[in-house]
């Protein structure tokens, strides 16, 4: 298997953190054409936002938290050609975990569902984590320049 094919979650997962960007916009302008915000106010306290634009936000901020380890996990496993089927199938898993997650996070926002995917993805990059530490010991010796 070519390990580019690794980059093909990775894409997907920055294409539903690009989602989010979009919906937080459009959300914002949204509640500040219905008056629902002061925003001098918004300007300084996201507290003053209304519900469904404070998940989107909190939504957001959790796309640069989990996620930034599986981009490098998977940036190791493309650089020392390591990307197979398990990695793969693990890739994709993880992704799936975080659609599914930021579905849940700003829709209904039942935090038990959401803890459960949340945990989804973790132990998907625990898994991903131990095959990359498998790959490198098993690597052999690297070669200096």
């Amino acid at each position: 298997m070519n390990s580019n094919h690794i980059i093909w979650p990775v894409l997907a997962q920055v294409f539903l953190t690009l989602i989010m960007l979009i919906m937080l916009g459009a959300r914002k302008a949204k509640a500040v054409k219905a008056g629902e915000v002061n925003r001098k106010q918004a300007a300084l306290n996201n507290r003053v936002w209304p519900e469904d634009v404070v998940k989107v936000s909190n939504n957001i901020a959790n796309q640069f938290e989990v996620p930034v380890l599986f981009y490098v996990l998977c940036l190791v496993l493309y650089s020392i050609n390591a990307a197979g089927v398990v990695a793969l199938v693990l890739a994709w898993l993880f992704v799936v975990s975080r659609f599914a997650h930021a579905y849940v996070h700003i829709g209904s926002n039942y935090v038990p569902m959401r803890f459960r995917l949340y945990l989804v993805g973790c132990l998907v990059l625990i898994a991903m984590l131990i095959l990359v530490a498998w790959k490198l010991a098993t690597l052999g010796p690297l070669a200096s320049n």
